[in-house]
């Protein structure tokens, strides 16, 4: 797909995320291996040009090739490898809303975000759990949705950080249905699903034995497949968790639904650990990032491995392609 009398957006923006973890380094890597640009779109780094800089020279890039693919996003920044620090706050997350603001004004076509350290931010006075809620807080989003693609699969979880004691509650018929429904858009839109299959997991170990284990699948989760199924979705459901990663039942669906984090969150890292991609779906601009954190304890160690970011960047630029943008 490509613009109707449009101009191609010329940049992917990368945001250097905490600059005391692998993010910057990861990002000078990726951009490094790329040659800077993937197919027309150049790659931009977005935060601290001290910090990319140094992680350059600890990834051993020749700082010049990527000073000018370095925008200053305001704020200086002073960091030590593996020593997070309150005062960068500021910087951190200016990058990610300069990365924003440049797609809503139409200069960028995406932005992949390298991690962050949610525990600095919070003590700064953050008032967002992560990268998500910040990005729907910028972009007016209701429900933004967390999906991991990688290996040929992709996971959703319904609940996302929160104590498996209280996600009983956040299950509902109704999120069940929205939240299936914009994966289901996604699927289309984003990934080139022209009939896009959904897979939706159980919760009670074997999907609930006919409400001998739990009653959730009978009263809710299925009710929620047979509403979808309704509206004409190709949706299955409620599954069995235990039964719907191998090989072969993995070719039954486009992407699984799953009800809470390490149900959805397992399989991906087991089979993409290296490779895996966040993706957030629902927002009105595209976002990638990384499937892992910051790894505060490599950081400057020239260590870290930039698969899973150059996973991002190229996930990002085929979702802007098919969005047109």
């Amino acid at each position: 797909m490509s613009n109707t009398g449009e101009k191609t957006r010329p940049y992917i923006d990368i945001t250097m995320g905490e600059p005391s973890g692998i993010g910057p380094e990861v990002a000078v890597k990726a951009w490094s291996q790329l040659g800077g640009r993937v197919g027309p779109r150049e790659l931009r780094l977005i935060g601290s040009a001290e910090v990319f800089n140094e992680a350059s020279r600890i990834a051993g890039v020749t700082p010049g090739r990527i000073r000018e693919a370095i925008v200053e996003s305001g704020h200086t920044v002073h960091a030590m490898a593996g020593k997070p620090d309150k005062k960068n706050a500021t910087a951190v997350t200016n990058a990610i809303e300069f990365a924003v603001n440049a797609i809503r004004d139409g200069r960028s076509a995406a932005v992949v975000t390298a991690p962050i350290h949610k525990a600095v931010l919070a003590e700064a006075g953050f008032p967002f759990p992560g990268h998500t809620e910040f990005l729907a807080s910028l972009t007016k989003t209701n429900q933004p949705v967390m999906m991991l693609a990688g290996a040929g699969l992709r996971v959703v979880p319904l609940t996302i950080h929160l104590p498996l004691s209280k996600i009983f509650h956040r299950i509902t018929k109704e999120a069940t249905i929205t939240t299936a429904e914009i994966v289901l858009d996604a699927l289309k839109r984003d990934f080139g699903c022209a009939k896009p299959r959904l897979a939706i997991a159980g919760l009670n170990p074997h999907a609930g034995e006919d409400g001998k284990m739990g009653r959730e699948e009978s009263d809710i989760i299925a009710p929620a497949v047979a509403a979808l199924r309704a509206k004409g979705h190709n949706v299955s459901g409620p599954l069995s968790a235990d039964s719907m990663f191998h090989e072969t039942a993995r070719r039954g669906y486009d992407a699984a639904l799953c009800m809470y984090h390490d149900q959805a969150l397992i399989p991906i890292k087991t089979l993409a650990f290296w490779s895996a991609v966040n993706v957030t779906l629902g927002l009105p601009i595209v976002r990638t990032s990384p499937d892992h954190g910051t790894a505060l304890n490599i950081a400057g160690q020239g260590k870290a491995n930039p698969e899973s970011m150059i996973a991002a960047i190229r996930m990002a630029a085929e979702i802007a392609e098919r969005r047109g943008l």
